[in-house]
């Protein structure tokens, strides 16, 4: 499957966790109405992570009322047993990790057969060597900049390391994936996530919390390499 990307790039994902968890279908609004054509969709199941957010109900629902391309990430120790629902809920592209215990490379297949993107992602302290097998296999690659699980922290500079390594795995190798970056990315520190070579830029408190959500959509899609 082809992402769906507009013109511009690098692209902006808002990410729905910093929204008013009690009006998502508002965050989700506010999204469109700044421009962005991506909304990102934290599942999360406190147990691979700390926390907990919502389930494949709440995903089919916003997906009643919105034609943004819906980013859906699996926070879960089991998304081979749960990746159905969300596609069946409306996800357009599912990532999964590498860290849990489960059948990756057959879940992978597996979404890709049900005509949904698939990526793959990593925290912080996981190696590139553990994805490396599967890059042939997905659409996106999603760099975790912060420890999963909890909005508005830190962003980590030195996973940017990650990113350059996977620009330079790409163009070596002829592979089509995208290149994604979530967690604490902002305004200050959206320049370098695209010179690393970042394609898709999740923002969650920093979109969020922003004055004016539109001006924040509009100096990420002009950023320059």
């Amino acid at each position: 499957m082809t992402l769906k990307f507009h013109k511009e790039i690098p692209h902006l994902a808002p990410s729905l966790l910093a929204a008013d968890p009690a009006d998502l279908s508002k965050g989700i609004q506010l999204a469109e109405a700044a421009g962005a054509t991506w909304i990102h969709l934290d599942i999360m199941d406190g147990h691979f992570v700390p926390n907990l957010s919502f389930g494949a109900e709440a995903v089919r629902s916003l997906r009643k009322s919105s034609p943004l391309f819906f980013d859906v990430h699996l926070m879960l120790s089991n998304p081979h047993l749960h990746y159905l629902n969300f596609i069946d809920a409306g996800a357009d592209c599912i990532t999964v990790h590498v860290e849990p215990d489960y059948p990756l490379e057959t879940t992978l297949a597996q979404i890709r057969s049900r005509g949904c993107a698939v990526g793959i992602a990593v925290n912080p302290k996981t190696e590139l060597a553990s994805i490396r097998p599967h890059l042939p296999l997905v659409d996106l690659v999603l760099v975790m900049t912060v420890e999963p699980g909890f909005g508005g922290q830190a962003f980590i500079a030195k996973c940017l390391e990650k990113v350059r390594d996977l620009r330079v795995l790409r163009e070596a190798e002829s592979l089509g994936y995208k290149i994604e970056v979530d967690g604490g990315v902002s305004l200050e520190n959206a320049q370098g996530c695209v010179s690393a070579g970042a394609d898709i830029l999740v923002c969650g408190t920093a979109f969020y919390k922003s004055e004016d959500p539109s001006s924040f959509q509009k100096h990420i899609s002009n950023i320059g390499v």
